[in-house]
């Protein structure tokens, strides 16, 4: 198994003539129903015209005449293997050798040019297999009954006495057999089927299996290209300082800090570019001393008194008062007036930083007319399409060649502030531009996870069976600044479908129900986060169950149980990651003295999530975490143990947050500004991590968020068991909470 995109000239060029070169066998693929313009385009431009005269359908699958299969890869590599099992999906139903398999990155141009050919670029949302894995598969076999088709035509036999398997297809009457190379041209020729039969999942061979990723080996010796590593013949670095606080701009710059940044070693120039101050040079650690020492004079504008208790103090204003109404069951206000067991808890979460390892970074060149980028991105089209803005031209001016990414938590996504900077920059001095963040720079000026304030209240029935729950949520909307349109409309104003999740989704069987948005307005950026509202909301809703479920002196799993008793696939789901990880934690057993747990179960993202966490309290009163277990049912899993490797990544991105994760807003801006004040969790503070794959079958649910949702609650559930004290607001290291 080869990446065949790693051992190609990493140019515009340099990929065309690539494409050329391997265009002497079979360009098929599989797409969803197009128009008949869209139809069109896909046979008559890109990858194969001219060398090969058959019908291309897309370009997901190309096969060679000596026998290679190359799969082109549209999505983007972060470390969550999907660069592996995509192509795995491929060829479990081609009935390829999975060693001559080789991976392409899909290019933007063709995606573009094409009616969006790859259906999507973007990395994100845990979409990466579950939007992928259907016209992956539909992709594999609609090539492999092409293939077989050719071989019978030419042997003058049913294609139904043929079959395929190991890149051969054998005529199983006579045992005549043919090599995948040796009828790729012909069955280029043919009319791809309209529809394909997929296999049974039970007779997968690859799909699912742990098979070895195919990035991995690469990492271990250095030799992927991270945007950090990009180098362009002429190019110039750049570093740059933003203003401090959001929306602020350059008022001035001190002229004798200037002149004497000018005369700095390697120095280029010092560029005024409004909102931000570049320095471009031969050296970026010499661009960024350089930046460092201007003395700038920024006009903050009218945020510049603004503050986390500031923020804090206008959410708890908002969710006292009524606001848009997500979702009302039922009357929770009789019901919750008449109870006589009732509880009512105010929970926060701060603003959290991605705080990825490679901070943000693009290399662009403007020339011609034409932008062309590298740059580590979760979306090739959010990229090209803020060049195309920035260089106003058109979206099929860009060319896009993504990079790895060390590391993406939705920051690379949507947002792509550092792309639109490059690109300015190239434009401004006419040459290849590198720029690279600094890491104050990416912890101070990033699209931060929206501070959170929720008030739940609840009731219980006099058999200790919760019957009413109410969740006033108030938070910023990150739709608002991507998908507007996306907004629900009341009267009472609008709801990011975000803001009520866990709550007005929720599998549990509650009759009265209500769920409130207060629509929260700063100049504090936010935006997409790994899990977003599901990183915090879960928090809310299951923490408080332990509570009210203390109460009602109600076990915290039995609770539940009954919560989810109903017959929906949500709830049946739901219930069976609950019992899959409370086996795993040995539920119900007596624990070691001083040793105690907690519980968690969430749906998120299309996949089912549970968590148990335990831990130890000391003698002296601080606490240790000893095991986390999250049982997580994708419905298919995809890749085995990179399945388990998103469940494991999870519990250390959470816990990190849980423990010490907070951005912190004075005078308008961030306080913290690198890793000594934004900590990371430690390899010696790790537990032992429990990664359980229980899948259910049937759906293709996400990976690289879901086991972030039951986790934290599930650790404060622990604490409250150990100590009798929920702690309502994170970090736990600001609670007093210590941990050895």
């Amino acid at each position: 198994m080869k990446n065949f995109s790693q051992t190609t000239n990493n140019s515009r060029r340099g990929f065309l003539q690539t494409s050329a070169a391997a265009t002497a066998g079979l360009v098929i693929g599989f797409n969803l129903p197009t128009s008949a313009a869209q139809g069109k385009a896909a046979t008559t431009a890109g990858i194969g015209a001219g060398n090969n005269p058959g019908a291309e359908i897309n370009a997901w699958i190309h096969i060679t005449p000596d026998n290679r299969v190359l799969v082109k890869f549209a999505r983007s590599e972060m470390g969550q293997g999907t660069s592996t099992s995509l192509p795995m999906m491929i060829a479990e139903e081609l009935e390829c050798d999975w060693s001559k398999v080789e991976i392409s990155e899909a290019m933007y141009s063709e995606h573009i040019k094409r009616n969006r050919l790859y259906v999507s670029t973007s990395t994100g949302g845990s979409r990466g297999t579950r939007d992928s894995a259907n016209v992956m598969l539909n992709a594999g076999a609609t090539a492999r009954t092409m293939l077989v088709q050719a071989a019978a035509d030419a042997w003058s036999v049913p294609a139904s006495e043929c079959i395929a398997a190991n890149s051969l297809i054998t005529h199983t009457p006579s045992k005549r057999s043919v090599t995948f190379g040796a009828v790729a041209d012909a069955a280029s020729k043919l009319k791809a089927p309209e529809k394909v039969a997929l296999k049974n999942p039970k007779d997968w061979k690859l799909v699912g299996k742990p098979i070895p990723r195919i990035d991995l080996p690469d990492k271990v010796i250095g030799k992927p290209m991270y945007g950090i590593d990009v180098v362009r013949p002429g190019m110039v670095h750049a570093a740059i300082a933003q203003c401090p606080v959001f929306g602020g701009k350059v008022k001035s710059i001190d002229a004798s800090s200037l002149a004497a940044a000018k005369k700095m070693k390697g120095i280029a120039d010092v560029l005024d570019m409004g909102e931000y101050v570049a320095v471009t040079g031969n050296n970026w650690w010499r661009c960024n001393q350089a930046v460092k020492s201007l003395k700038i004079d920024w006009d903050v504008g009218a945020n510049g008194g603004v503050s986390s208790a500031s923020i804090a103090a206008q959410l708890r204003e908002g969710v006292a008062k009524p606001a848009a109404v997500a979702k009302n069951v039922g009357d929770f206000d009789k019901v919750y007036a008449d109870a006589t067991v009732k509880h009512e808890a105010e929970f926060y979460a701060p603003y959290l930083d991605h705080a990825p390892m490679e901070p943000m970074n693009c290399t662009a060149e403007v020339k011609g007319g034409f932008v062309t980028l590298w740059v580590p991105t979760q979306s090739a089209e959010g990229s090209a399409a803020a060049a195309a803005r920035a260089a106003n031209v058109a979206p099929d001016k860009v060319e896009v060649f993504r990079q790895q990414l060390g590391g993406g938590f939705g920051r690379r996504g949507a947002f792509q502030d550092f792309t639109r900077q490059a690109v300015e920059l190239s434009m401004k001095v006419g040459k290849p531009v590198k720029l690279l963040w600094s890491r104050e720079e990416d912890i101070q000026h990033g699209h931060y996870r929206p501070a959170t304030l929720a008030r739940v209240q609840g009731a219980l029935d006099k058999s200790g069976k919760l019957v009413a729950l109410s969740a006033h949520v108030g938070v910023q909307s990150i739709l608002e600044r991507v998908r507007p349109e996306a907004l629900r409309k009341t009267e009472q104003g609008p709801i990011d479908p975000q803001a009520a999740v866990s709550f007005d989704d929720t599998a549990y069987d509650i009759p009265h129900l209500r769920a409130e948005h207060f629509y929260l307005k700063t100049h504090v950026p936010v935006g997409f986060w790994r899990a977003v509202a599901h990183s915090q909301n879960p928090v809310f809703r299951e923490c408080f169950l332990d509570e009210i479920a203390a109460k009602g002196k109600r076990e915290p799993l039995e609770f539940r149980r009954e919560l989810l008793s109903g017959t929906s696939d949500a709830a049946k789901r739901d219930r069976g990651v609950l019992e899959a990880v409370a086996k795993a934690a040995d539920w119900g057993k007596p624990m070691p003295a001083n040793h105690f747990r907690g519980i968690a179960v969430q749906d998120a993202y299309g996949s089912h999530a549970a968590s148990v966490v335990e831990i130890e309290k000391l003698a002296d009163g601080k606490l240790k975490i000893k095991r986390v277990l999250i049982a997580v049912d994708p419905g298919n899993v995809a890749h085995a143990n990179a399945a388990k490797a998103q469940i494991e990544g999870s519990m250390i991105y959470a816990l990190t947050a849980a423990l010490y994760g907070e951005i912190t807003i004075k005078n308008g801006r961030v306080e913290q500004s690198n890793f000594n004040d934004y900590r990371m969790m430690k390899i010696s503070e790790v537990p032992k991590l429990v990664a359980i794959l229980a899948p259910s079958g049937g759906f293709w649910g996400g990976m690289g968020e879901p086991p972030m949702a039951p986790l934290t609650p599930a650790l404060l559930n622990a604490i409250f068991a150990a100590t009798g004290k929920m702690h309502r607001s994170l970090p736990l290291s600001k609670e007093g909470v210590s941990f050895v």
